[in-house]
């Protein structure tokens, strides 16, 4: 295979002297012929008239005196059409093309005698050369490493791959047309911070040499975009890229991309209104429908999604009390069924794990899960005349995780003991706990309005649209473990 490869470059880097000798750039910097370049796909619409075309060599076929190739561009591939008797003395040029080269050509669109749209070629311009040869075909689910590691090839050979990031594309534009609407302001947080917070994740830790002090990359933008509500904006929100040094699994990368957005005088119920609509938003605008397929589900999103409590969805799915259960009798339950503990979970703690362990897959239609122990949700608002629980919310469908919000705290003094009393909980690593910011907490104590709040994983929502439980299939460029000593 290496040896291939390096005849196939020794060839082409050969050919490279050959144009050049014939005065032919194998790099120019522009497109010199005369008109404006149309795609692929609006030159097979073009039939009877002159265009212009540029793209990719994807397939070459010479018959003497004629030559067929296929050129690719972003929108589609088109016929082009060689002649010998057209070109005179440039025909020869065509014979130093390969698959893989890029070049741009001007012609009148017809018909060949087999009917297939073609662009019968007065002139044509060469663009840039290939020195590696395209796999001859690409292994899709036999290699999957090699799809994420080459990803520039994977979205050139498979069609499925592009229309995926395309959509991920749209619903990114179309949550900023949805959130601006409803008057939201997008702003940018840092992403270097002097002190991690806003979620229960490690951070990766870095030095900034120019003020000599430690940094950490942003597991959530939270706290900063509370400051500003603070500061006096009313509705915030954020598309950023967060970092957790943490495991990596089929809904987990190191390196992802969140929307957090929060409304002032707004509580968890509202968040649930504006996220619910978002959802149906979504879908109406880009799939023109309200079913979503999920696994092998296909699940109606039209409909009110229902908001239960997390003690009586468990109730239900589950046939236990976990009011009515004891911190020991809980610990018995997780044992029985399996439940991996650490020790020295409280009770919310032991509630929220078989949650998570054994109801979540269970919730197929849209619901909202609602009032969390606050044992795990350390940001969060508590409950009024309900001590020990909080208001927060997570949206499931199809057994999925969508989304994560509550009512946030905005008194200065219950977030200070939160966070020191998340410093202490059970975990199995303690970075993972919230951090004491003195920081934060001073802007709180200036006065922070009630705020409603929500992150949802950018990744995670595309899986849910596109129907693909694999985050490295919705990320361009997964985290990869980097390959050592590859010569070629």
């Amino acid at each position: 295979m290496k040896r291939r490869l390096e005849k196939v470059r020794k060839e082409r880097l050969e050919k490279i002297k050959k144009l050049e000798k014939l005065g032919v750039s194998p790099y120019p910097t522009s497109i010199t012929l005369i008109g404006e370049r149309i795609t692929a796909e609006k030159a097979k619409n073009s039939l009877g008239k002159e265009v212009l075309v540029a793209g990719r060599i994807m397939s070459l076929r010479s018959h003497g005196a004629i030559v067929f190739l296929d050129l690719k561009d972003f929108s589609d591939s088109v016929q082009v059409f060689f002649q010998k008797r057209v070109l005179g003395d440039r025909y020869s040029q065509i014979f130093l093309f390969d698959i893989g080269d890029f070049i741009a050509v001007k012609g009148r669109v017809d018909k060949t005698q087999a009917g297939e749209i073609t662009v019968f070629v007065s002139d044509f311009q060469f663009l840039s050369k290939a020195i590696r040869p395209l796999p001859s075909s690409w292994y899709g689910l036999k290699d999957v490493e090699e799809r994420y590691r080459k990803r520039y090839l994977d979205i050139l050979f498979n069609k499925e791959v592009k229309e995926r990031f395309l959509l991920r594309t749209k619903l990114v534009r179309e949550i900023r047309n949805y959130l601006d609407n409803l008057g939201f302001q997008e702003v940018e947080t840092p992403t270097l911070q002097p002190l991690y917070g806003g979620a229960n994740a490690k951070p990766f830790k870095t030095h900034l040499n120019a003020l000599d002090c430690d940094m950490y990359l942003r597991i959530a933008d939270e706290l900063y975009l509370k400051r500003l509500l603070v500061g006096g904006y009313e509705k915030v929100y954020e598309i950023c890229k967060d970092f957790r040094n943490e495991g990596m699994d089929l809904t987990h990368n190191p390196e992802f991309t969140m929307i957090e957005y929060y409304e002032a005088y707004a509580d968890y119920h509202r968040v649930m209104d504006v996220t619910e609509g978002l959802f149906k938003h979504l879908a109406k605008s880009i799939f023109g429908k309200m079913e979503i397929e999920v696994g092998e589900k296909k699940i109606d999103i039209s409909r009110r999604w229902p908001r239960v409590k997390m003690v009586d969805v468990i109730r239900e799915k589950l046939g236990i009390n976990v009011l009515q259960e004891s911190k020991e009798s809980l610990i018995k339950f997780c044992e029985d069924n399996s439940i991996e503990l650490i020790g020295g979970e409280e009770k919310g703690q032991l509630i929220y794990t078989i949650f998570e362990h054994k109801v979540t897959d269970l919730l197929v239609d849209p619901i909202w899960v609602i009032d969390y122990p606050e044992s795990v949700s350390p940001l969060s608002k508590g409950k009024k005349d309900e001590p020990g629980w909080v208001e927060r919310f997570e949206g499931y469908i199809g057994g999925k995780e969508i989304c994560d919000g509550w009512s946030e705290l905005n008194d200065p003094l219950v977030q200070r003991a939160r966070f020191e009393s998340d410093k202490k909980a059970a975990r199995k690593d303690k970075e993972e706990a919230q951090q004491v910011d003195e920081d934060f907490l001073e802007a709180m104590e200036y006065g922070m309005p009630p705020i409603g709040g929500i992150g949802i994983g950018i990744d995670r929502l595309t899986m849910f649209f596109t129907n693909t439980w694999s985050i490295k299939e919705v990320i361009i460029f997964p985290t990869m473990r980097p390959l050592r000593g590859k010569k070629s």
